[in-house]
């Protein structure tokens, strides 16, 4: 009796350490004053569940392994069970024997339109779509996942990629903004495909130098570190001399410009000749920031 009680422990144990990400999602409903407060906190309960309690993948995750991130879903607008809203995702990971973090993702998605009837089901099917609701939670869920493994080990994250094109896949018929590639050139359809793209290559080098070669070597070699993180700023030069504007160039640097600056304005000295003519040619809406940098 007590080996099979020990063998169904383990098993639950197990399924409960499957989940990936330990997600906070947030439902700012400020904007909203003509609606019954209840079914804006039963759709941030349902979502928290919906995020931490589903198995996005088939590799078992350990409590303190679990991806930090956020989800910040500002309303719109609401009627009758329809809703307006746009939604943040953050995401970080810890730096390699040190006890800070850093950030990795820091997306604001204005194009968010759901419908949700208060305490219905929240369940992904990686084969069929179920709402936009189920779909862009999914979708970004994903992209977390993939940059996370993508800055741990490089070309690791594309079966994750490759999920959230497939989930773009299923979606961009229903009609909804953020999934086809004639909306914009900055939306969801967009992101997967370029972090998919053998010509967006370069991000996910510049991803993986930065972080694995970058900061979680900042323990032991702190120059060392902070020559491999001016390597992946070249790379991403590289980048947008073949694409400018890109997007994943914007997404970077959304997440990361504030911890450059930090970066490269004290320690151990490094050549940063033309660091910040670079990263203002780069990232140009954060120029006034890159000044910042003492060369």
């Amino acid at each position: 009796m007590r080996k099979i009680f020990s063998i169904l422990f383990i098993c639950f144990f197990a399924s409960v350490q499957g989940q990936e990400l330990n997600c906070k999602v947030i439902v700012n409903y400020d904007k909203i004053t003509n609606a019954n407060n209840q079914i804006f906190k039963s759709l941030e309960r349902s979502l928290n569940e919906f995020v931490n309690k589903t198995s996005w993948t088939e590799k078992t995750y350990k409590a303190n392994e679990k991806i930090n991130c956020t989800m910040f879903i500002t309303l719109n607008s609401y009627d009758s069970n329809n809703f307006d809203a746009s939604i943040q995702i953050q995401s970080s990971r810890p730096i390699y024997n040190s006890s800070f973090t850093t950030p990795l993702l820091n997306i604001n998605d204005k194009d968010f339109s759901f419908q949700y009837i208060e305490f219905q089901n929240l369940f992904y099917s990686p084969n069929t779509y179920e709402s936009n609701l189920i779909s862009t939670i999914a979708y970004y869920s994903y992209i977390i996942l993939g940059v996370d493994a993508e800055s741990f080990e490089l070309e690791s994250g594309s079966s994750y990629f490759e999920s959230a094109q497939q989930i773009v896949s299923l979606a961009a018929p229903s009609g909804g903004k953020g999934w086809s590639q004639t909306d914009k050139t900055q939306n969801r359809y967009y992101l997967a495909a370029d972090l998919s793209s053998a010509t967006f290559k370069p991000f996910r080098e510049a991803m993986f130098q930065y972080h694995f070669n970058g900061l979680d070597s900042m323990n032991k070699d702190l120059k060392g570190s902070k020559e491999a993180i001016l390597n992946s700023i070249n790379t991403l030069v590289t980048l947008h001399e073949i694409r400018p504007n890109a997007y994943l160039t914007r997404i970077f640097f959304d997440a990361k410009t504030d911890e450059i600056v930090s970066i490269f304005s004290g320690g151990p000295s490094v050549s940063l000749d033309g660091l910040v003519d670079k990263l203002s040619r780069i990232s140009p809406i954060n120029s006034a920031k890159w000044l910042n940098i003492k060369q």
